[in-house]
């Protein structure tokens, strides 16, 4: 049998890669509800960033410490790969974001996050010369379309409308963070230990290199109202939702379908934010989010598909 019939043609993500590709934007998009809620209570941006994941990390450890004990050798051997990971994933693609939400419109904050595919895709292709393929750009370009159709309501005398400031700035160095946080999470030799030990160095690592900035926040007098009971409410909703379950799925989609692929699905983070707003904000969905929607998805199953003919010459080349 030859090297390239033992290598099995892939075509597309399979029914748990596509159910992960679906979820982890899902999660990801009720951060948007939750910092609506953070910012009517007046919550300080780098103490919610970090108040996140130290709850994160207390609801998690009971289930972890198991396998912290027996994997400590291993994970502290591959401290050289997590922290990177937690500085990236769990500081600098959250807090600025946050911050940057006190100056700038949640039209632009989804705008601007839902170009990380187009970043990841950069990055590989810069850093890393993996080519970026025709089917791929296409895909990458038909998803983008989608998302300016929901952001612009279908209208699109309203891009020439979108102005950017400040606070757009600190949006991007987010979504900077968070394309580095894919790419090297898939190109990082990481300890192999279970993914609950992984995910609490990393909020661990995320938590300590947060405590600093928000040390700082706190002297300048930004503190947040203890009294008010929504603190407790979306300090624990964003502990829960886009921290323990967007982080764990997105990071299993990443070894599933790789960072490319996984970077797909935060362009569909706008149309559930969309979505989510219907019920809790009266905002119901219009037509154009059904176009949208439909180019996205297009989009996406495009950008991930794998030709059988090219996946078979590669291996028989190799």
């Amino acid at each position: 049998m030859s090297h390239a019939a033992a290598v099995p043609a892939r075509t597309g993500l399979g029914l748990s890669g596509t159910a992960m590709l679906l979820a982890a934007p899902a999660l990801f998009a009720s951060n948007m509800v939750a910092a609506r809620w953070a910012h009517d209570a007046a919550l300080p941006p780098v103490f919610l960033a970090f108040g996140r994941w130290l709850i994160a990390l207390l609801i998690l450890l009971p289930l972890a410490a198991p396998a912290l004990r027996q994997h400590r050798r291993a994970l502290w051997h591959g401290l050289p790969a997590l922290l990177p990971l937690a500085v990236l994933g769990m500081g600098v693609a959250v807090a600025p974001q946050y911050i940057g939400a006190q100056s700038t419109s949640a039209t632009n904050i989804a705008l601007i996050f839902s170009c990380s595919p187009i970043l990841v895709a950069l990055l590989e292709a810069m850093l890393w010369r993996k080519p970026l393929q025709p089917l791929r750009a296409a895909g990458l370009a038909l998803a983008l379309g989608g998302v300016l159709v929901v952001l612009t309501r279908g209208d699109a005398h309203a891009l020439a409308r979108l102005a950017f400031g400040q606070g757009d700035l600190w949006v991007l160095l987010a979504a900077t963070g968070w394309a580095f946080y894919t790419v090297l999470q898939k190109r990082l030799t990481l300890p192999a230990v279970p993914d609950s030990a992984r995910l609490a160095t990393m909020m661990l690592g995320g938590v300590i290199a947060l405590a600093p900035f928000a040390g700082i926040e706190a002297a300048t007098g930004a503190t947040p109202p203890w009294t008010d009971p929504r603190l407790a409410a979306v300090l624990l909703f964003l502990a829960v939702v886009p921290s323990l379950g967007a982080y764990y799925v997105y990071g299993r989609l990443i070894s599933r379908a790789g960072p490319a692929t996984a970077g797909l699905s935060m362009f569909l983070v706008p149309v559930y934010a969309a979505l989510l707003a219907w019920p809790l904000l009266g905002e119901a969905p219009q037509l154009f989010h059904a176009y949208g929607f439909v180019m996205i998805l297009l989009g996406v199953k495009l950008a991930s598909l794998r030709l059988r003919t090219a996946t078979t010459a590669a291996a028989a080349t190799a």
